[in-house]
């Protein structure tokens, strides 16, 4: 009974252990939320003003731009699949998987080759243990991004998609969007060619209700286009990765609050089982004690 009772009490200071660690990643995971709500929100005004500097060029000119031009014969697509580099996140990588997974097959029902683009370990890590192609990948920024991981990514994004050969002519993001700290959805959007009808502001304000004022635009429209539109790719895969950000970090919080409290009600049950165990042993203890004493009392009897 000793035996059992030790192994409990080992057991006990072992899941009080990982209980602290889980308690800590909660706590460090709660405060980065915040640090990313605050991220998405300062990049709103800049990714604001480019949407609505993209709609009036886009708009109030006859300018044809690759970025903008649909191609009724589209053969080839690229998705952006965000996920995280760590895990103990939930389903927050999981469900961003299989969002990406399905489009790809709505993709390929329309008759389109799929080029995927991971950001992340976990997606990463997914589509090389089932030897998935991958069109390029990046890690280490997933919980925090920065301006310069975004253009990077978008910088061979747009090259893939303005090549004249072996190039892509639809690009899509999956990323997660964080809804509130108990909701996060996983959602893809098509990013390229730009559809004027469904740019939005971060408000959610279609941006095409705006009205205007006249523009000149110098040198050109073209050439305000070519500026701009690799800005405004910049500033949406920015946004979804901030986004994506704080979801990871509120599905780590959520995750590693359940596994505290699992954890809490794992050590009250073996706390019971070791007060048991005890009891047990204490009580076989006296049954021993009293039992000897009544065989040297039978035997003092017999003596005499």
């Amino acid at each position: 009974m000793g035996a059992q009772l030790r192994v409990y009490k080992r057991r006990i200071r072992s899941v009080t252990a990982t209980k602290k660690i889980t308690k800590a990643m909660e706590m460090i995971s709660a405060a980065r939320i915040g640090k990313a709500q605050r991220a998405v929100a300062a990049s709103a005004p800049y990714a604001d003003e480019l949407t609505r500097a993209v709609t009036a060029v886009a708009t109030r000119s006859n300018a044809k731009h690759p970025l903008t031009t649909e191609n009724p014969n589209a053969k080839r697509a690229a998705v952006l699949l965000i996920t995280a580099d760590r895990g103990l996140a939930g389903g927050y990588s999981s469900n961003a998987i299989k969002a990406s997974l399905t489009l790809t097959e709505r993709l390929r029902g329309e008759g389109k080759d799929v080029v995927s683009y991971i950001v992340g370990r976990k997606g990463l890590s997914y589509y090389t243990f089932r030897n998935l192609s991958v069109g390029n990948s990046w890690t280490g920024f997933s919980d925090k991004p920065t301006y310069g991981d975004a253009k990077t990514v978008a910088a061979e994004l747009i090259e893939a998609f303005t090549a004249e050969t072996g190039g892509v002519d639809e690009l899509h993001v999956v990323s997660t969007e964080f809804v509130s700290m108990l909701t996060q959805d996983a959602k893809d959007a098509r990013l390229l060619p730009l559809k004027l009808d469904e740019v939005q502001l971060s408000d959610q304000t279609p941006a095409k209700s705006e009205i205007f004022p006249l523009y000149d635009f110098e040198p050109s429209a073209e050439g305000v286009l070519d500026a701009l539109l690799p800005r405004y790719v910049e500033s949406r895969i920015y946004n979804a990765l901030l986004q994506s950000a704080a979801s990871e970090h509120a599905a780590r919080r959520r995750a590693m609050k359940s596994a505290t409290d699992n954890a809490g009600e794992l050590i009250k049950s073996l706390t019971r089982l070791a007060n048991s165990a005890r009891q047990a042993e204490i009580t076989q203890e006296i049954s021993e004690i009293v039992g000897g004493a009544n065989a040297l009392a039978d035997a003092s009897r017999g003596s005499e």
